[in-house]
C-alpha cells in the first residue's frame, strides 16, 4: 500500500463539557477515495475542522506529503493543496457562475479582470462536469443541485492534492450524483487523495476505495470497502446490529381525513389524492416533479390556482403556514436550516416557537415552566443528544436538528403531519430512531405524508405511495404493488413495460 499523502495520527479536540475528538486516527492515501463515516456527532465535522485549520488539535500529530504540518486557517490549509466541499452551500446567489467559482481569483492583468480568459477557464470546468450552463448565468437562477455542482467546480479549480467532499450528493438528481462519480474516478485516476463523507452507504461501495469508521468521538476502524458490507458497516458505526432498517407497522387506517381535490398551483396541475388517519402515504419522484411544491401549498406557504383541499369534511383556504398550522397540518421542511430551524436560538426555543401560544396566558405571557417541562418532555421521547434545552441549535449535529426540526411539528399536535425528506443527512442510527417515531405517531391515529427521493426508505415506510412526474401524480401504488421499478417507470412518466 502507499504511504498516505495525508495522515492524521491520535488528534483530539475538547470542548468545555464535550470531548469531540479522543485520538482519531486517519489515512489519506493518493489515487484512493477514503470514505469517512459515523452516525451524526461521531466527530466527522469536528475532525475535518481540525484539518482545514478552523480548529486547533488539542493533542495528536498531522502529517502531509511526509512533514508534520500545522495549518492556521482554511486559506492556510487551502494554500497547502487542501479543498474542502461542504454540506452548506458557500457561494454568492447574486454573482455568475465564474465570479463564484474564481472569487478572489480572478485572472488580471495590470489591475484589471481578464474576463475572456475568467470564462474560458470556467467552461472547462463546466464541461468536466457536465454543467449545461454558461459562464456568466447568475448563480441564484440554478436549483440547488446544480449550485452543488458550482461547488464541487469551485474546490476541483484549486488543483488541490486532497479534496474533502461532505455529503456531496445529498441535493443532486441522479444524473448530476453520475456526472460528479465520473469525476471522482478522474481526480483519483490523477493521483488525488478524496475524503468522502456520506451517510449513503451504497455511495460508499460504488465510489470509495477504503472506509474510516468513527464513533463517539472515537477511531474505530479503517478497512478495504471490498472487505464490509452494509450490516457490517453499520454494526461498526453504531456499536450494534440493525435488525431491521425500514422498521413496519402494520396499518390499521381510520376514517378519511384529508381529501385533495383537482388541485393547481405553482409547479403543480390536477392533483388529486385522500389520506386516512394512522397512515403513512408516501410522495416519490425526481427532482423537480412538484412533490415540495404540493406540500408548500398544502402547508399555506404557497397559495393554491384552483381546486380544493378539504379536512375531516371541512373546506380550507389555506392563505398562510398559520392558517395551515390552526387547521391541524404541520409541515417539516427538506431544509431544516432555511425553512425549519432559526439557528441562533436554542433547542428550546425552536421546538416551542409554533406551539407558543398554548403556553401563554389571557394576557399574552408565556408560562416558562409549562414551556420547558414540554420541550423536556419530546428531548426525552426523541432522545435528542444535547447539554440541555439552552443549547444553541447550530452545535447540535444534523441528525439531532433534525429530531428538533420533526418534534417541533409534532408538538403542536396535528391531525396531518407532512414530513418532506426527514432523514435527508440524517445517519442511520438517527434515522432507525426516526423511523420508529414515525411509526409510533402513525399507531396513535396521526395521519402522516412522507416525502422521500430515498427510495428504499419511501418503500420501506409507507402504506400507500404516489409518484409525481411534473407536476402531476403519475402513479399510485398499494404497499403490495410498489416496487422500485414501477416507482421509478411512474417518476419517468412512463409505463414499466417501456422503461424495461
Amino acid at each position: 500500500m502507499a504511504e498516505p499523502i495525508l495522515q492524521l495520527q491520535g488528534v483530539s479536540k475538547s470542548f468545555p463539557s464535550v470531548k469531540a475528538l479522543d485520538r482519531v486516527d486517519l489515512n489519506v492515501y493518493p489515487g484512493k477515495v477514503m470514505a469517512l463515516i459515523g452516525e451524526n456527532g461521531a466527530g466527522k465535522s469536528t475532525l475535518m475542522k481540525v484539518l482545514t485549520g478552523i480548529y486547533q488539535r488539542d493533542s495528536g500529530l498531522i502529517t502531509y506529503q511526509g512533514a508534520a504540518c500545522h495549518f492556521n486557517g482554511p486559506k492556510d490549509s487551502q494554500d497547502q493543496g487542501i479543498s474542502i466541499i461542504h454540506q452548506e452551500l458557500n457561494l454568492i446567489p447574486e454573482l455568475s457562475i465564474a465570479e463564484n467559482i474564481f472569487l478572489g481569483r480572478e485572472p488580471s492583468r495590470f489591475g484589471k479582470i481578464q474576463w475572456q480568459k475568467l470564462y474560458a477557464d470556467v467552461q472547462v470546468l463546466l464541461d468536466r462536469l457536465k454543467i449545461r450552463h454558461n459562464p456568466k448565468t447568475k448563480l441564484g437562477s440554478l436549483s440547488v443541485g446544480e449550485q452543488q455542482m458550482v461547488e464541487i467546480a469551485k474546490a476541483i479549480s484549486f488543483d488541490s492534492k486532497v479534496i474533502i467532499m461532505d455529503e456531496p450528493t445529498d441535493a443532486l438528481t441522479d444524473t448530476e450524483t453520475d456526472n460528479l462519480f465520473d469525476v471522482i474516478h478522474q481526480l483519483r485516476d490523477q493521483g488525488h487523495g478524496i475524503v468522502y463523507i456520506s451517510h449513503r452507504l451504497k455511495e460508499i461501495f460504488k465510489i470509495c476505495d477504503d472506509v474510516t469508521i468513527l464513533r463517539d468521538g472515537k477511531f474505530i476502524a479503517e478497512h478495504p470497502v471490498e472487505e464490509l458490507d452494509e450490516d457490517k458497516i453499520i454494526e461498526l458505526m453504531v456499536g450494534r446490529a440493525l435488525h431491521e432498517q425500514y422498521p413496519t407497522v402494520d396499518a390499521k387506517p381510520g376514517a378519511e381525513c384529508l381529501v385533495v381535490g383537482n388541485l393547481c398551483g405553482p409547479g403543480i396541475a390536477d392533483v388529486s389524492f385522500s389520506l386516512r388517519s394512522g397512515e403513512i402515504l408516501g410522495f416519490s419522484g425526481l427532482m423537480g416533479a412538484g412533490r415540495t411544491e404540493l406540500m408548500k401549498i398544502l402547508y399555506g406557504d404557497s397559495r393554491a390556482q384552483s381546486g380544493t383541499i378539504s379536512l375531516d369534511g371541512t373546506a380550507l383556504e389555506l392563505k398562510s403556514p398559520a392558517d395551515a398550522l390552526a387547521s391541524g397540518i404541520a409541515y417539516v421542511s427538506e431544509d431544516r436550516k432555511k425553512d425549519g430551524l432559526i439557528i441562533e436560538l436554542s433547542v428550546g426555543a425552536n421546538m416551542s416557537l409554533s406551539s407558543l401560544a398554548e403556553f401563554c396566558s389571557p394576557l399574552g405571557i408565556v408560562d416558562q415552566k409549562r414551556e420547558w417541562a414540554a420541550v423536556q418532555s419530546y428531548v426525552d421521547l426523541f432522545a435528542i443528544k444535547t447539554p440541555s434545552q439552552s443549547q444553541l441549535i447550530k452545535n447540535l449535529s444534523g441528525g439531532n436538528q433534525q429530531k428538533v426540526a420533526i418534534a417541533k411539528g409534532v408538538m403542536k399536535r396535528p391531525k396531518i403531519l407532512i414530513l418532506d425528506e426527514p432523514t435527508r443527512g440524517v445517519d442511520v442510527g438517527a434515522r432507525a430512531e426516526i423511523y420508529h417515531l414515525i411509526n409510533k405517531f402513525k399507531r396513535e391515529g396521526m395521519a402522516i405524508i412522507l416525502v422521500s427521493s430515498d427510495m428504499p426508505e419511501v418503500l420501506g415506510m409507507s402504506d400507500r405511495i404516489n409518484v409525481m412526474c411534473m407536476g402531476k401524480i403519475s402513479g399510485e401504488f398499494s404497499k403490495e404493488q410498489a416496487n422500485q421499478e414501477s416507482l421509478m417507470a411512474a417518476a419517468l412518466g412512463k409505463t414499466l413495460e417501456e422503461v424495461a
